[in-house]
């Protein structure tokens, strides 16, 4: 995106879902970062993740990563 500023990849590197503790992916195009385990997507307003659980976002079922079959 252009004109978008960057989050510091150190940054990228230490933060969690602040519900699960889970580890986050960065999501340029949307400037968000996905929580998967969650199924929530935090926004990242002018290159400052917002790690609120009430301004996240619910992925959606096609977002979400596919899980393999029960055995």
């Amino acid at each position: 995106m252009e004109g978008t500023p960057e989050v510091d990849p150190k940054l990228l590197e230490i933060l969690v879902c602040p519900l699960t503790k889970a580890p986050l992916r960065y999501d340029r195009e949307a400037q968000e970062l996905i929580s998967e385990e969650a199924g929530l997507a935090y926004p990242i307003r002018d290159g400052i993740p917002i790690m609120l659980i009430d301004e996240a976002r619910r992925l959606r079922e096609d977002e979400m990563p596919s899980k393999p079959p029960a055995p």
